[in-house]
């Protein structure tokens, strides 16, 4: 079977430059090209893939147990034509707090600019790529579902094709059920500043790495650049735990449920993909039978489906999400 070839850029970003949590504005940028690229002559269609929270493009690239790295996948599938040959874009939005739901926000940085105005641009400049909208595809799993999600109803310009693995939505469903243990762990620490100075020297697990989710999406969602501890609100109260409707609501505001009708019209020009297992643990599947119900009623089609397994090692469902990316490139 002919391999594909993986490149990483060392991309140095104008937009992340002097951001307010210090991050690398140098970033690794994984581009996987098809078989046959160097010697074809031919232009490719283009899938951005965007990691889950925690991950960076090129971790993509590593191999679970009895599964495959994203580049071995992509070489089965084109190898065997269930996938038309494509390059795929992986980049790095990490941040100090794990991650940016790849969101521009002024707790974080520009991570919307970041790749709508630097890494797309880049892509088309550089490689032999169709620059069509419906030849272009952003997908990803659990953050990364949510950005693909986000991403193509904000850039359907860009944007022809969305996938969205087990995505973050249903926000009461997903999120809301950890605001307590976070508070304890917060509590327990003295502070947002305190907890992640113990942070990463803590076995990432448990309640620490929950807070430190609910830490990041309040820093995406619900940035104050009038907080001077760390320019964010987190939406509940630091000492009873108690909903602060203010700040609730502008996390809402972002819930895939709450944004498909603002963007119905750009969602109708999308085609899209939503799976989620039905043991999630983060509960996300609520979310995704919500998110889907919306859809219809909005009359956005769109490919649902669900699959008895949870949030994590489910790295085979791309299988799908490629073979649906494929069928409907344009």
């Amino acid at each position: 079977m002919t391999s594909g070839q993986v490149l990483i850029h060392s991309f140095k970003s104008s937009v992340l430059k002097n951001n307010p949590l210090k991050d690398p504005h140098v970033r690794k940028l994984t581009i996987y090209l098809p078989p046959g690229y160097e010697t074809s002559g031919e232009k490719y269609p283009v899938l951005f893939l965007l990691p889950g929270f925690s991950g960076a493009g090129f971790m993509l690239l590593n191999r679970e147990p009895f599964s495959e790295a994203i580049d071995e996948k992509l070489n089965r599938l084109i190898g065997s034509g269930k996938i038309k040959p494509m390059v795929v874009v992986m980049p790095d939005c990490f941040t100090y707090y794990g991650g940016s739901q790849y969101l521009d926000s002024p707790a974080l940085g520009k991570y919307e600019t970041y790749l709508i105005k630097e890494l797309v641009p880049y892509i088309k400049n550089n490689f032999r790529v169709k620059t069509d909208r419906r030849a272009w595809a952003v997908a990803g799993k659990s953050s990364g579902g949510y950005g693909a999600l986000v991403l193509s109803m904000r850039h359907p310009d860009i944007f022809g094709i969305a996938a969205c693995h087990s995505g973050d939505m249903g926000f009461e469903y997903c999120y809301q059920p950890d605001f307590p243990e976070a508070l304890i762990e917060l509590e327990k620490c003295g502070g947002i500043p305190q907890f992640m100075k113990k942070f990463y020297g803590l076995k990432k697990k448990g309640s620490a790495f929950l807070t430190l989710n609910i830490i990041a999406m309040a820093a995406a969602y619900s940035p104050n650049p009038k907080n001077k501890t760390q320019g964010f609100d987190l939406p509940f109260n630091l000492k009873t735990g108690e909903i602060l409707p203010t700040i609730w609501n502008k996390w809402l505001a972002w819930d895939p449920v709450h944004l498909c009708g603002h963007y119905k019209k750009q969602l109708k020009q999308v085609k899209l993909f939503v799976d989620c297992g039905t043991r999630d643990e983060y509960r996300l599947y609520a979310g995704a039978r919500i998110f889907s119900e919306r859809l219809k009623k909005l009359g956005i089609r769109h490919a649902y489906e669900e699959f008895e397994d949870t949030h994590m090692k489910i790295n085979y469902r791309y299988d799908r999400s490629l073979e649906f990316i494929s069928k409907n490139l344009g």
